[in-house]
């Protein structure tokens, strides 16, 4: 028999075994350690050590978006990034202003498709997953900045957008300014398709509103818009 021991990838041999043990009451939990013979038996039992939790922490560690440079700038920060949540599952915060946009919208919807002006933006977004919200201006942004509902289809009461079948493909060797690039191209050329919850987020009636908008030079009416009791200190855990 031909030997193919040379075509295989690295081999790994079991070292260390761990039991994890939880208390019935106050779920307490208390983690036991075991190294492993070369026979494959678990021995020497003892109780997880410092070293021990170091070196297993490294090996859950799986944030390579930060080995990567994910959300690190190209240059100096850019001026409209408002936070930046480095953590695992991690998040930025940034905005944009008022603006011309090309839009798109089902043909149910009976609105056309074309260039409309939308509102001051307030973006938040993980690596899969959008929240979108309405600004009265971008001049004076802080903590306490009240926020109103984006005046757009497809997204929850709390700002979290349902990107329906559009596929989601951050990768990790994006730099911030692609990874904000990447959410709005995601978000501006998906298609409106419908009101979750049946409710409009804009004073009056949401259709209407974009019908008397699109393809005019008109500026989007900042009178429609809704406050949803939420501020940006809210938006940074």
């Amino acid at each position: 028999m031909k030997d193919i021991t040379n075509h295989f990838g690295k081999l790994y041999h079991p070292v260390k075994a761990f039991v994890v043990y939880e208390q019935t009451v106050d779920k307490n939990i208390y983690v036991e350690s075991f190294d492993i013979d070369k026979n494959g038996f678990a021995i020497n039992a003892h109780p997880l050590s410092i070293r021990e939790s170091t070196a297993l922490a490294s090996a859950l560690d799986t944030s390579e978006e930060l080995k990567n440079g994910f959300f690190k700038p190209k240059g100096l920060l850019p001026g409209n990034i408002l936070y930046i949540n480095p953590d695992r599952n991690g998040f930025v915060i940034w905005h944009t202003p008022a603006q011309n946009t090309e839009l798109f919208f089902v043909g149910s919807l009976g609105i056309p498709n074309g260039t409309a002006s939308v509102p001051p933006l307030l973006w938040k977004a993980s690596k899969n997953t959008l929240w979108l919200y309405a600004l009265d201006d971008t001049t004076n942004i802080s903590k306490e900045t009240c926020l109103s509902n984006a005046p757009f289809f497809n997204l929850y009461h709390d700002g979290k957008v349902c990107m329906g079948t559009v596929k989601i493909n951050i990768r990790t060797d994006f730099s911030l300014e692609d990874f904000i690039s990447e959410w709005e191209k995601y978000f501006f050329n998906s298609y409106f398709s419908h009101l979750i919850g049946n409710k409009s987020p804009v004073k009056g009636n949401i259709i209407q509103l974009w019908k008397s908008l699109i393809n005019t030079r008109k500026k989007f009416p900042l009178t429609s818009l809704l406050k949803n009791g939420l501020t940006i200190k809210q938006l940074l855990s």
